[in-house]
């Protein structure tokens, strides 16, 4: 009648938790759920165990009942084929919806008054438009698949009517443009520190190496530590980037990138001891140059950043917009030419002195 898994879940900072879930079926259909999280697996059996004893020696009969986004949720991280391909922000975002009080409210019976007030609370605890978006975005994508996929009906329409409300409320929004780059000063102490910590850290991680390959290819640092050795061509100085992010094709989005200036004596100084040329947590590179960073009082510099100082790295020698979205991976030139605008408005003086 019931049925008991335990599921391992890692967190942001290392750290494993364990969600115990307790189902029963009725005719096929699960008419009661429930779950707790644990920090140890032996607490999470034991509970499970004790919830599971209960329900079938006891004789408890459960009725059919309206399921919560909190059930919803834990359905959708259940789902090997849903949560196997979900990205790392998204996960973020969705274990944080599971806590947060919205979570409380039945599925079938969302209203907009309770996503604003979920984006009140996002917004009063510091969150930006653009990252209280991504909730709502988020969360409508789960509700969507509630019926098709789970036979449980949600209200996901909802979102149709919310979202005009919330923005202009302006409580969402889309992401500002970000014109940082790090000042030569900011990266030679960052160099300076990083090197310093990599004599000190036990995993070894040649965060200097990454830092300037990162620059000088403009990757993402999820890129950058999943590029393999395999596909390198050493005769030509190239790189497969495999599955580059893009908002119209999430996989089979494969580039050959150039390894320019000095990105390919780079992975020349690697060790082939994996099948991957930098063998690292992408979370670990980041969290290792936020702490650098953060010790070194530069604010407002994000490691992306650094994709934004490479591409105008290349501008600034002359390369055209398309000649470095072959390096980037940009399939959208429009985000390509802001960059060059940003770097050069001075230049349309000189087209109007050639007339």
């Amino acid at each position: 009648m019931a049925s008991v898994t335990i599921d391992k879940r890692q967190k942001a900072n290392g750290d494993f938790s364990y969600r115990c879930t307790v189902r029963v079926k009725k005719n096929g259909a699960i008419i009661h759920r429930e779950s707790r999280t644990f920090s140890k697996k032996e607490l999470a059996n034991t509970w499970g165990r004790i919830r599971k004893d209960d329900i079938e020696l006891n004789s408890i009969i459960l009725q059919e009942k309206k399921i919560s986004i909190a059930e919803l949720i834990d359905l959708y991280i259940n789902d090997a084929d849903l949560w196997g391909n979900t990205g790392r922000t998204k996960r973020y975002v969705i274990d944080m919806l599971r806590d947060s009080p919205i979570a409380s409210v039945l599925a079938n019976e969302l209203k907009t008054s309770d996503l604003i007030s979920h984006c009140r609370m996002r917004r009063d605890a510091g969150a930006g438009g653009a990252t209280v978006y991504h909730d709502i975005a988020y969360l409508r994508s789960i509700m969507k698949k509630a019926l098709p996929v789970f036979d449980v009906k949600a209200n996901w329409k909802i979102f149709e009517d919310a979202v005009p409300v919330l923005i202009d409320m302006k409580l969402v929004g889309k992401s500002q443009k970000r014109t940082r780059r790090p000042t030569e000063n900011e990266l030679e102490r960052l160099i300076e520190a990083l090197t310093e910590r990599q004599k000190q850290q036990s995993s070894k991680i040649p965060f200097v190496d990454i830092l300037n390959f990162s620059i000088l290819t403009c990757m993402r640092i999820g890129e950058v530590c999943k590029i393999k050795w395999e596909d390198l061509n050493h005769e030509h100085k190239t790189v497969i980037v495999r599955d580059r992010k893009d908002p119209r094709k999430k996989e089979g989005n494969h580039m050959i990138v150039p390894l320019l200036a000095g990105s390919y004596d780079i992975v020349k100084k690697q060790l082939e001891t994996d099948e991957r040329i930098f063998p690292y947590a992408s979370a670990s590179v980041s969290a290792g140059f936020q702490r650098v960073r953060n010790t070194l009082g530069i604010t407002d510099l994000r490691y992306h950043d650094l994709r934004r100082e490479g591409a105008s790295r290349l501008f600034e020698k002359g390369y055209s917009i398309e000649e470095v979205a072959q390096v980037t991976g940009h399939r959208n030139l429009n985000i390509l030419w802001q960059v060059y605008t940003q770097l050069f408005p001075h230049k349309l003086h000189d087209k109007f002195a050639e007339e």
